[in-house]
């Protein structure tokens, strides 16, 4: 559907720095994003504007100088760290004569990579799909005063027409699939809510070290590794912390600024699991400048999906990297807030099984006194009697 920078293909990337802030780190996450996909960078081009140009997002010089670069480094696409209108991304690939992926092309092509469930294909396909619908003109422009043809277009349709109809009813297929695999999964969570066991759901940034933690925990065997988007499907396991009794750990995708509207209505159903859990477990990179943004732009994508007020355990992961000894904090209701761990060497682990069996203690009185509020009164009345 989009053409994936297979492996070693050469690409020149560009950041334009907008007024942006932590440009340094959006640089850096664009490089891993590029080479997540498959692609080797070449070399960087960066320039500040005040706002993007109209026709080019950059300027017709900063093009220029683009398409030298391309043609010195022998490379095969440009990447923008930036979203491209329809008619951005088509005039610079007639200026560069190359492809140009801009961000959420890129982001929608690793996610395909990573999708390994059944539902997740369907998702990403969706994605991809509905990113596509817009930019059709690009790839039929030649063909837009063609008129019928056998076998290919119905009768009196351009093929732009033509392929706009079979995307519409492809993603009509698509989201009638997804509705029906949403529905049994509410039905699984309605009989786990039954047997009222804590739902934890595990969130923050890509790369931030979600499913070694999971894994840690659980030892269910996710799939980890240093890319973003190692995790796209959700895995939950139950988790035993003795007397507190059994909850349902969950791992989710990883968030990321300026995530694509398309990708969070695409994986709703996934995302699904994070709002209807009780408590969230929100893993930081402890040793990324970058955290404090992360952390917020985790934050804005769960208060977008509607899991914004749900209770957050904030876990400063990674803490073998930074030499940060391992503790908890405990907030203004004398919950623990913040644990801080390393999934991969295990320290603080302890402290944050502590944390969640005091959550499911909470939870499980919460339920009896619930139960209690609703039991039939036992007072013997003897006027009615």
């Amino acid at each position: 559907m989009f053409d994936r920078p297979e492996a070693g293909e050469r690409a020149v990337l560009v950041q334009i720095d907008l007024g942006q802030d932590a440009i340094e780190e959006r640089l850096a996450e664009l490089v891993l994003l590029a080479q997540s996909a498959g692609a080797t960078v070449e070399t960087i081009v960066r320039a500040k504007r005040r706002a993007p140009d109209p026709a080019l997002f950059v300027g017709k010089g900063k093009a220029q100088e683009i398409g030298d670069l391309l043609a010195g480094h022998e490379a095969d696409l440009v990447i923008f760290n930036h979203a491209l209108s329809p008619g951005q991304q088509r005039n610079l690939e007639r200026v560069l004569q190359c492809r140009v992926v801009d961000r959420t092309a890129l982001i929608l092509d690793i996610f395909a990579l990573r999708a390994r469930s059944h539902e997740g294909k369907l998702q990403v396909e969706l994605a991809q799909l509905e990113h596509l619908a817009t930019r059709l003109i690009r790839g039929w422009t030649h063909l837009e005063r063609q008129k019928g043809g056998v076998g290919l277009r119905g009768p009196g349709e351009t093929q732009l027409e033509t392929d706009r109809r079979l995307i519409g009813a492809r993603v009509k297929t698509l989201r009638g699939k997804l509705e029906k695999l949403e529905n049994q999964r509410r039905v699984r969570r309605r009989a786990r809510e039954r047997r009222d066991v804590l739902s934890v759901s595990i969130v923050g940034y890509t790369n931030a070290g979600k499913s070694t933690l999971f894994n840690a925990l659980t030892k269910a065997g996710a799939y980890a590794a240093n890319q973003l988007f190692a995790t796209l499907d959700t895995t939950s396991r139950r988790l035993f912390l003795g007397e507190a009794g059994n909850i349902v750990l969950s791992d989710t995708v990883g968030f990321i600024r300026d995530l694509p509207h398309s990708l969070v209505a695409a994986f709703h159903a996934t995302l699904e699991e994070t709002v209807n859990a009780d408590l969230l477990v929100h893993v930081v990179d402890s040793g990324s400048d970058d955290r404090d943004a992360q952390i917020a732009a985790v934050n804005g994508v769960l208060g977008e999906i509607g899991a914004g007020d749900i209770p957050q355990i904030l876990v400063w992961n990674k803490i073998d990297g930074s030499g940060t000894p391992a503790r908890f904090e405990r907030d203004g209701c004398d919950r623990i807030g913040r644990v801080f761990a390393s999934a991969k060497t295990g320290e603080g682990l302890d402290l944050l099984r502590l944390a969640l069996a005091e959550e499911a203690e909470r939870f499980a009185a919460g339920l009896r006194a619930d139960d209690s509020d609703h039991q039939p009164s036992s007072h013997f009345d003897p006027l009615h009697s």
